[in-house]
């Protein structure tokens, strides 16, 4: 086993914490070759005095390594190198500080996701399927009528749609990205609630959807997820800049950081 000792970081960016900044850097070392599989990192008092942190914050970048599946400690030989296994956790890093595009690019991710799950559905929906998907399209507007902000009901939705694709790993994947979509559809429903026009307009487009998938086409469903999506990610850019200053700039600004905070061991300085 090799013990990386000549090891001399590159200064920290400014973007993040401490601890984000460490393991950030650490991790393109061990992506990068710098430290191969099976050797050693430096010591935790090393770290500390060549980055010129704490001993707090090496180990909490070390503890975000070793949920990231890259490091391991084992009793006598300090913190190892893993071999890159299929088993590594999905992250994602929103990582930017604009609320806007914190909203963005959650967008960007779910489109061609929901694109293909709804031509999914449509394809193998079965009618009990489809009676769970208008069923979740009527609480919407019911959520809304009676003045709640329809967030749920709007997962909901998508979550049936999910389950008609017949394939499982769908609904999974949907379950993850929950904590980062939940707080994208409150901000773009915040937005959309200020206009009845733009209201009407996202109640059509889900509408269509939802009809495509009745109708079993599936070009159709695609295209209608597509347009949803696209439209959704129109209305965010075109927000009044005053929107993000109040509690739709809040919320976007705590999706920029779900990352740390939902995931085991990533806990803020």
């Amino acid at each position: 086993m090799n013990d990386v000792t000549n090891f001399r970081p590159e200064p920290l960016t400014v973007d993040g914490t401490l601890a984000d900044r460490v393991r950030r850097i650490l991790e393109q070392r061990i992506k990068g070759g710098e430290f191969p599989p099976h050797s050693r990192l430096p010591s935790e008092p090393v770290l500390a005095e060549r980055f010129r942190v704490s001993r707090t914050v090496i180990r909490e970048a070390v503890s975000r390594l070793k949920s990231d599946g890259l490091v391991e400690t084992r009793r006598g030989s300090g913190t190892v190198v893993l071999e890159p296994n299929l088993a590594t956790p999905f992250r994602i890093d929103v990582d930017v500080r604009d609320s806007a595009a914190a909203v963005l690019r959650v967008i960007e991710l779910r489109r061609g996701i929901e694109a293909e799950m709804a031509a999914l559905a449509a394809e193998r929906r079965t009618d009990a399927q489809l009676a769970r998907i208008r069923e979740a399209l009527a609480a919407i507007d019911a959520a809304s009528a009676a003045g709640g902000d329809g967030v749920a009901e709007d997962l909901a939705l998508h979550t049936a749609i999910s389950e008609a694709t017949g394939n499982s790993l769908y609904t999974s994947l949907l379950n993850f990205l929950t904590q980062f979509i939940q707080a994208a559809i409150r901000v773009t429903r915040t937005n959309e609630a200020q206009r009845d026009d733009l209201a009407q307009h996202t109640r059509g487009e889900h509408a269509r959807l939802v009809d495509a998938i009745a109708r079993q086409d599936v070009a159709a469903a695609r295209a209608a997820a597509l347009e949803h999506m696209e439209n959704t990610a129109k209305r965010v850019r075109e927000a009044d800049p005053a929107f993000w200053s109040g509690q739709a700039g809040e919320i976007a600004q705590r999706l920029a950081a779900t990352t740390q905070d939902a995931i085991p061991g990533l806990a803020r300085e």
